[in-house]
């Protein structure tokens, strides 16, 4: 009976986890409560992009129904990087080809037994609270985190399989028919395989989790501190490259949206936090916490 209630209840959260939001003419994000996520879609007459997929199978699955409700384009995913909440949704896409900059399925093969172990205990944690009558640190509540957590310990995380951009300010053309979407890796910030996608005629960019919006960047073990900012820089260089009207919207990994001024605060702030830090291309290295390998 617990095993149904369980079920029905995942059952529940995929229907209901996510929105989208109309960015530019078949340009779309999706905004998902958990963790504050926002994930992306993009349409061209002969493909569709899904960048990034969701942090276990029954996200990853909610957000490849709310793809269907939309198009029925055969769909190609771009991994923005190899934290869980981005990309351990991927299995929802079967024989999708995967890209992601050359360094992501590495650092993912390395990391995904500890992210599963580190995030699993988290939710369970969360929801062992939840029953007790408080909510969890991701807002969810106590069944909802504990579906999470049996989610996220079932998960076997997809890898890459096209693997581009291995050098810092490479672009990668991904013709979608009738758009072509530029996948760019900025150098290391976030972590050292970002990997962003720039519309450039819809005037938007993916950040991941280079840009956030309503928290600030989240330092990982895996991040980039005095290096971050210049990745920033450079996405807002890209944005501001199309003669017509550059870019209007930067989308973040979590949180609604930024304009162009937002961003380009949140890359003067990084470099404040740059000029503190330790010698450039050393990864801030520190005890995991909630925090930590995600983003």
């Amino acid at each position: 009976m617990d095993g149904q209630r369980s079920e029905r209840q995942r059952s529940e959260r995929q229907r209901s986890d996510g929105r989208w939001l109309e960015l530019a003419d078949g340009v779309l994000a999706r905004r998902h409560d958990e963790l504050d996520l926002t994930t992306g879609l993009v349409l061209g007459t002969s493909a569709a992009l899904v960048i990034d997929t969701r942090g276990d199978t029954a996200q990853g699955a909610e957000l490849a129904a709310a793809v269907r409700a939309v198009t029925a384009l055969p769909v190609v995913v771009a991994l923005t990087h190899a934290h869980f909440d981005h990309c351990f949704g991927t299995a929802a896409f079967p024989g999708a080809p995967v890209y992601a900059q050359a360094g992501c399925a590495g650092a993912l093969l390395a990391t995904a037994a500890a992210q599963r172990a580190h995030w699993t205990r988290h939710y369970r944690d969360a929801g062992n609270a939840g029953s007790s009558g408080a909510s969890g640190s991701s807002g969810a509540s106590g069944s909802s985190a504990a579906a999470t957590a049996d989610a996220l310990a079932a998960t076997v995380p997809v890898l890459p399989d096209r693997p581009v951009c291995a050098r810092p300010a490479s672009v990668h053309p991904l013709d979608l028919g009738g758009r072509v979407v530029q996948l760019v890796h900025p150098g290391p910030g976030h972590t050292g395989h970002d990997l962003v996608a720039h519309v450039p005629d819809a005037g938007v960019l993916f950040a991941g989790d280079l840009l956030e919006n309503g928290a600030p960047p989240s330092f990982g073990p895996d991040s980039y501190r005095r290096d971050w900012a210049a990745a920033v820089g450079l996405l807002l260089d890209v944005g501001a490259a199309p003669a017509a009207t550059g870019t209007r919207v930067f989308v973040p990994g979590h949180g609604d949206p930024l304009s162009p001024d937002e961003a380009a605060a949140q890359h003067t702030d990084l470099l404040r936090i740059a000029r503190a830090a330790g010698p450039s291309g050393a990864p801030v290295l520190r005890a995991p916490s909630a925090n930590s390998l995600t983003g």
